[in-house]
């Protein structure tokens, strides 16, 4: 009772810091935005006076070329000019040539003042990105804590496996999150710059090279940014299928898998009895989703399997799946540091309220049978029910 009391504690005291820290974080963010917003506001009045001390200085400067030829022509031909036209003619010439020195250097200072506005953008963008990715980071580790934790505190009796299983699911939950970030670094946020970059050339092109191949430019700007687009809705696939809330269950794992099979060497065959267009409840359809995804993934990673069979049967009052492989094959008794995918799984349907088996043996390859039972209503949705 009393490691319990004391366990219960601890996980109070890190939910008190984490909930400061994730404030203090989004303060940060806040902050930051903030002086985006300014600095954005800011940079487009400094490119409007860019532009316009541009547009003074070219008439200025055309000025002051019809001044010097006006004092070259006085000077010339002093002996038909007054003293008056000459003094008038200089002075004329050298106050355009001081306005022009004075536009040129407001000009200069405008295009610096414009640079480095740029450049903070730059970094405050990174450091918002950075800063909504902690918050999103921080409130998985308060969730965790506040619910998942307790909860598996409760059911975990023995303190060193809780801890273990804890660091588990933080580990999972990071590995995750690393993935996510490397495949957004690597695919649409590379895109993105370069697309900054590019578009940045584009009046540069136009003006030096004319407008056919600034055109060039722009195709090629379009094809950049589908393609980052592209990878940006397989990134959110990945993290959820949009598929299941418009065509549910059925059909999404009909495409995941024939996905999984064009990027694996595997032979992925899916079957589905019963009524395919039955609409369960969100929270069950992705459940179900997720299992089978974990199914598939662990076989893929870890039996090394060339065939792989799912089969569904989806009916008003329950739902069977079974998903089976070739490969090598496993012992369910023993514990090894590949049984979290068979731990994670058993949570999901544990909390669907579902059963799931799993028979394998070593050479022998694995069969994963789950059934979850409901009445017509329950497991439906509300608004195909």
């Amino acid at each position: 009772m009393s490691t319990k009391l004391s366990l219960d504690e601890i996980i109070d005291q890190m939910l008190s810091t984490v909930g400061d820290s994730k404030e203090q974080i989004f303060e940060i963010s806040e902050k930051s935005r903030k002086e985006y917003e300014s600095l954005q506001k800011e940079l487009n009045d400094v490119r409007d006076n860019v532009a316009s001390v541009i547009d003074k200085t070219e008439r200025t400067e055309m000025q002051a070329r019809f001044a010097r030829n006006r004092l070259a022509e006085v000077s010339r031909h002093f002996k038909d000019y007054t003293n008056e036209d000459v003094k008038k003619a200089y002075e004329r010439a050298n106050e355009l040539q001081v306005n022009l020195a004075v536009l040129q250097q407001e000009e200069k200072q405008l295009r610096e003042r414009r640079d480095t506005i740029e450049r903070r953008l730059l970094q405050l963008e990174g450091t918002m990105e950075r800063a909504e990715t902690l918050v999103s980071q921080v409130t998985v580790v308060y969730n965790f804590l506040a619910g998942d934790l307790k909860e598996v505190g409760e059911m975990v009796e023995d303190a060193k496996e809780k801890q273990q299983f804890g660091l588990k699911i933080i580990e999972a939950q990071e590995e995750e999150r690393k993935r996510v970030a490397r495949e957004i670094h690597d695919g649409p946020a590379q895109m993105i710059a370069n697309v900054l970059l590019r578009s940045e050339l584009v009046e540069r092109v136009k003006n030096e090279q004319g407008m056919d191949k600034a055109l060039e430019e722009i195709q090629d700007l379009r094809t950049m940014i589908k393609s980052s687009l592209a990878e940006v809705r397989r990134i959110i696939y990945d993290l959820r299928p949009m598929a299941l809330d418009d065509l549910g269950l059925v059909p999404t794992l009909n495409k995941y898998l024939s996905n999984l099979e064009e990027d694996t060497n595997m032979n992925v065959r899916f079957s589905s009895l019963g009524q395919s267009d039955i609409r369960l409840s969100p929270n069950l359809e992705v459940g179900l989703f997720r299992i089978v995804q974990e199914a598939v993934q662990n076989a893929y990673k870890h039996a090394e399997p060339s065939d792989v069979q799912v089969k569904i049967e989806l009916k008003p009052s329950y739902v069977s799946i079974v998903i089976k492989d070739d490969g090598k094959g496993f012992d369910p008794s023993a514990a090894n540091e590949n049984s979290f995918g068979l731990m994670g799984m058993r949570e999901r349907i544990n909390a669907l309220g579902g059963e799931l088996t799993i028979d394998s043996a070593p050479g022998k390859g694995t069969v994963i049978m789950l059934h979850l039972t409901f009445d017509g209503s329950a497991g439906q949705d509300s608004d195909s029910a």
